[in-house]
């Protein structure tokens, strides 16, 4: 599966456009702003841009879902239903951290644990994984083995949990239970920062069990 890391926001927030090598479908995960530039990358890459897909409803990773959307008339999928009250703050997070005016919306279809999203021949399985925000998903990509975990997972760090209704026990439970059984060799993009495998985290991420 063909991808390519955009980040976006004064954050720096990962967002990935995604799609499938026979059909030239594509999707935009957490296109949290930048719109410009993210539509510069879909041209580059010359596919096309059918779906949004949202891990969890920070600003940084949601910003600039509702403009896209308008704009192409696409669906927005994700992340799953307990995030509402983010999606709610928006415009209250948007003057809290000196971004755009940002309007309140609804996804097309929430996500829950076990769902599958369809881009083209890709098949992106969904893992519910709570703990940074109550409502955050995961999504998997088995064929090539690659998953992009918003914020639950940095290389050599995890989510905050300081968040309204964050919860440090289950973001643990969420990384061990649901994303290390998918297998070492998983190599996943997350939020911010660089690329790492669920292995080298298992092994040596401090924060989930393992030593530096």
């Amino acid at each position: 599966m063909p991808f390519k890391i955009i980040p976006v926001t004064p954050y720096q927030q990962n967002c990935s456009l995604i799609w499938c090598e026979t059909t030239l479908s594509a999707a935009l995960i957490d296109p949290g702003g930048d719109v410009d530039r993210l539509l510069a990358a879909v041209d580059q890459a010359g596919v096309k841009l059918e779906k949004l897909l949202l891990t969890h409803a920070h600003l940084d990773h949601v910003g600039g879902a509702l403009e896209l959307a308008r704009k192409l008339k696409l669906q927005i999928y994700g992340p799953q239903e307990a995030d509402a009250f983010w999606l709610d703050l928006l415009p209250d997070q948007a003057r809290m951290f000196g971004f755009p005016p940002a309007e309140t919306f609804r996804p097309d279809q929430w996500l829950h644990d076990g769902d599958v999203v369809e881009l083209g021949s890709l098949r992106l399985e969904v893992l519910h994984c709570p703990g940074h925000t109550p409502g955050h998903v995961v999504f998997f990509e088995p064929a090539s083995r690659h998953a992009f975990v918003g914020d639950v997972l940095f290389k050599d760090s995890i989510g905050r949990t300081d968040f309204p209704k964050g919860n440090h026990a289950a973001l643990i439970a969420a990384i061990q239970t649901k994303l290390f059984p998918l297998g070492d060799d998983v190599a996943f993009v997350p939020g911010h920062g660089p690329m790492s495998t669920f292995g080298h985290e298992r092994l040596h991420n401090p924060y989930v069990g393992g030593k530096m």
